[in-house]
């Protein structure tokens, strides 16, 4: 991140960043030192030219006090020749030759001397020292002329000489706002710059931290990338990802802490639920039981005079098929009756006895029964070895497997199908299934299983396939439930095998 602005105008970066751990103090001292040998630079750089502004100044004050010296003495030698010239005019006569050499002393003086601006001026001053030579105090109109010629020449070499001076006065006074606007140039760059990098790389970070700090309530824990910030504020946002860090951490754990609560409330409102449900069932079974109980006590004297009726009525019809039908009812009033008895026992609780018998032939018999109780469009058919014993409750089983051929009927709906039963040994086990090719059982009995008094035809009672489950329990076994491709359900019958 080159800086760290939370606006679109600066590159800021809060992807994830893995957390440093660096020596800070060895971070630190090479930057620090880098910055104290630049800021030590730039001091003097400005003191370089600050002191050069002054030595230059003093050298210009200098070659102008010297400038203005020399002018001054040309002024005084131009003075006396006017003095000279004054007592000529005023009749005093020629000025005597100790004053004539007294000003041409000056004048060689000023020839001599390195102060002069322009390159005519020694040439001049010689000139004039030749005029002084020429004054003839013999002759005085001669002499009136040559220092006439004298002074016309001092005049035009201070007039020279002062053009010249204005010229070096206004070039120096360039010179120095030149360099007085470059030391200012530069000492605002300098001050432009810094403040520059102190607000981009310190208080805009810093700025940008208050605002991060302010995004904590937000529930902001995205660390930063401080790979480019300024080393002198990598502390400072190294403390704030380690920060968010812990922050991101805990508020995670919360979160997890919180949604295992939920989780164990859900569970336990579950487990509640389903308690509450079976307690309901359980209820609803005790008082089915008691109306079965009485029931079972009420049905056994009527159908033990409908057994004897049919009983006469076997001893007196001679036609055998309807002989064979007959002995059908009277068997299956025979069963009627055991389970009455089983009924009124369960109430007693007194478990049915197991009993050794041959599985093919109460199949055989049940399927010849159940024929009559289902419609003629529906194909019943079975597959069961021959030879095949098993030791269970013998009516259990056979009003189990009477519930799943009933309930399989049932699912065709009127419509054309066929049932099958098949038994096969499977190891320990033997293993009974009902298959029919009707529409299937639906996802939530196959997701929540067999449950009492839930059915999905509209005049069921929900209890056939609760009474099988119970039958298979008892019996130490178990049911399973699935659906068949491309339609159909499949209800399988495992139960204990004994080897008789």
């Amino acid at each position: 991140m080159t800086a760290l602005r939370l606006s679109k105008s600066r590159r800021y970066n809060a992807a994830p960043m893995p957390l440093i751990k660096p020596n800070f103090k060895t971070m630190l001292d090479r930057p620090a030192r880098l910055r104290g040998l630049a800021l030590l630079a730039l001091l003097l750089l400005v003191l370089t030219i600050l002191g050069g502004m002054i030595w230059r100044n003093l050298q210009r004050l200098d070659t102008i006090q010297a400038y203005v010296g020399y002018s001054h003495r040309i002024q005084d030698a131009g003075l006396n020749l006017q003095q000279g010239l004054l007592d000529v005019w005023s009749g005093n006569g020629v000025p005597s030759a100790g004053r004539i050499e007294q000003i041409s002393g000056q004048i060689r003086a000023l020839t001599t001397a390195d102060a002069h601006l322009s390159r005519e001026t020694p040439a001049r001053l010689n000139e004039v020292n030749a005029s002084l030579a020429r004054v003839d105090r013999e002759s005085p109109d001669q002499g009136k002329t040559d220092m006439l010629n004298a002074l016309r020449v001092m005049r035009q070499i201070l007039d020279t000489e002062t053009d010249h001076r204005e010229k070096v006065l206004e070039e120096i006074s360039r010179n120095t706002l030149a360099e007085l606007e470059l030391a200012t140039g530069t000492l605002t760059g300098l001050l432009i710059l810094g403040w520059v990098f102190l607000r981009r790389r310190i208080l805009a970070p810093l700025n940008d931290l208050k605002q991060l700090l302010l995004n904590l309530a937000k529930e902001d824990f995205t660390p930063i990338d401080i790979w480019h910030l300024d080393p002198l504020l990598l502390p400072v946002f190294n403390s704030y990802n380690v920060m968010v860090t812990h922050l991101s951490e805990l508020e995670l754990a919360k979160r997890e802490h919180a949604e295992s609560l939920e989780a164990e409330v859900r569970s336990a409102t579950r487990a509640l639920l389903e308690q509450q449900r079976s307690l309901a069932d359980a209820e609803r079974l005790a008082a089915v039981g008691e109306l079965a109980a009485s029931l079972a006590h009420e049905l056994r004297n009527p159908l033990a005079g409908i057994q004897m009726s049919c009983a006469n009525l076997r001893n007196v019809v001679d036609d055998p098929d309807q002989a064979e039908r007959l002995d059908l009812i009277s068997a299956e009033l025979k069963r009627m009756t055991r389970l009455l008895n089983d009924l009124l026992d369960q109430g007693r609780h007194t478990p049915t006895p197991a009993r050794d018998f041959n599985l093919a032939a109460l199949v055989r018999e049940l399927v010849a029964l159940t024929r009559y109780q289902i419609p003629r469009h529906i194909t019943l058919t079975f597959d069961v070895p021959d030879d095949l014993k098993c030791h269970l409750p013998e009516c259990d089983l056979r009003q189990a497997l009477l519930n799943l051929i009933l309930n399989a009927a049932h699912a065709l709906d009127g419509t054309a199908g066929t049932i099958h039963l098949r038994a096969q040994l499977d190891g320990d086990s033997i293993v009974i299934e009902v298959t029919d090719d009707g529409p299937g059982f639906s996802e939530d009995m196959l997701a929540s299983g067999i449950r009492p008094f839930r059915t999905g035809r509209p005049r069921g009672t929900g209890l056939g396939l609760a009474i099988v489950q119970r039958f298979a329990r008892d019996a130490g076994g178990q049911i399973k439930l699935c659906n068949r491709l491309p339609h159909g359900a499949c209800v399988s019958l495992i139960l204990p095998y004994r080897d008789s």
